[in-house]
């Protein structure tokens, strides 16, 4: 879904006349930018509950079954382990088949496997669980710069992305409380007379800034208050644009605002044109942190997605994107199950496992954190001859 307006806020060089200046094409290049921030935000806003409703429909139930196969699975190739049929590289395949499945459905919460991975691998789960672990924490707290604690829940990426997002939240409001505190010390010393202009510049400032879109609102305010409208109809629709007046101010939204104002026909484009270079500077700023906050929720609501349903924590993803990528998945698990019941039920005769077992080939020792996380090549795994 694409966030709508009737008229678009931007400032337009008139013909014949001088190119803009360099605070009119910043502000145009703000509004242009917080659009379509707003627009990516209320895609995915739109698109999220559309993908976890398919997700959970259509792909969870096909994974669900696709783990109950690989569990039959794996205690089919246990109990024909023993079988004198089998020769010694038909168990070292077995071996080497058993240990990436079991690992990665133990992941999966199936832990009642965990015995018969002890036995094939010939280590402890838990111990190399808790070695793998250590390893990723060592890596995210290297990468990141935070201290992840004692507590992380490793059962799941989304979990440990989570507690990841906490530890980082603190941290910034540790840093942000320091500053603060780094500040007050600060302001409790003797200023010099630079420092004191220097602040009193930032004050007057901020105050500047802060009048700006107040000045906007008290303007519509006047103007749209449904306490003077006698007639009924005006009235409610009055108060309807009021509301959408104070939620704008409230979240120091200039761009609506300024939307709102051409919405009522109280500025046109001449007045835009005509914005002066000391308000355009006001403006521009406040632009500029709303665009900076747009794009931290746009950050944390894909953050949120990516580790909710596995995909890449970074590069370039859109939900389109995202979509093709779960049909694909559909389509693919449904192959995956296919195969497996043919192979479940072929391989109930030893004759038939041994047959597949000479098709199969010994993969290089995979690494347990990669065992865990499912980074298995299923198609090569059950791939009939």
């Amino acid at each position: 879904m694409t966030h709508s307006k009737s008229k678009i806020v931007r400032i337009v060089e008139p013909k014949g006349q001088s190119a803009l200046s360099k605070a009119q094409k910043l502000f145009n290049k703000l509004i242009k930018k917080i659009d379509e921030q707003r627009n990516a935000l209320a895609e995915w806003q739109t698109a999220i509950p559309r993908y976890q409703q398919r997700y959970a429909n259509d792909f969870d139930p096909l994974l669900q079954t696709f783990d109950q196969h690989r569990v039959k699975l794996v205690h089919l190739f246990d109990r024909a382990y023993i079988d004198k049929a089998l020769t010694k590289t038909d168990k070292a395949k077995i071996k080497d088949i058993i240990c990436p499945i079991a690992a990665e459905l133990i992941a999966n919460g199936n832990e009642d496997l965990k015995s018969i991975y002890n036995k094939y691998s010939e280590t402890d789960f838990d111990a190399e669980a808790d070695e793998a672990n250590e390893a990723i924490k060592f890596m995210m707290e290297d990468m990141l710069g935070v201290e992840l604690g004692e507590d992380v829940d490793f059962s799941s990426p989304e979990k440990m992305f989570e507690h990841v997002g906490e530890q980082m939240r603190q941290k910034q409001a540790e840093e942000e409380k320091y500053q603060q505190e780094y500040e007050e010390r600060r302001s409790k010393r003797k200023k010099s007379a630079k420092e004191l202009a220097k602040e009193a510049r930032q004050q007057a400032e901020e105050q500047h800034v802060s009048q700006s879109i107040r000045e906007v609102f008290r303007k519509l305010a006047s103007a749209l208050h449904p306490d003077r409208e006698q007639d009924p109809v005006e009235r409610t629709r009055k108060t309807a644009l009021m509301q959408r007046v104070n939620v704008a101010y409230g979240n120091k939204d200039l761009l609506q605002l300024l939307e709102l104002q051409l919405e009522v026909e109280q500025i046109d484009q001449t007045t835009i044109n005509a914005i002066s270079e000391d308000r355009l500077k006001h403006y521009n700023k406040v632009l500029a942190e709303q665009s900076s906050e747009l794009q931290q929720e746009i950050d944390e609501v894909g953050f949120s997605f990516r580790a909710r349903f596995n995909f890449a924590p970074s590069g370039s993803l859109s939900f389109m994107t995202a979509m093709h990528q779960l049909l694909a998945d559909i389509k693919h698990i449904q192959d995956d199950i296919a195969m497996l019941e043919r192979d479940l039920a072929s391989f109930q005769n030893i004759k038939n496992l041994k047959a597949w077992l000479k098709t199969y080939r010994i993969s290089r020792q995979s690494s347990f954190e990669e065992e865990m996380f499912g980074a298995m090549d299923l198609d090569a795994l059950f791939k009939s001859k």
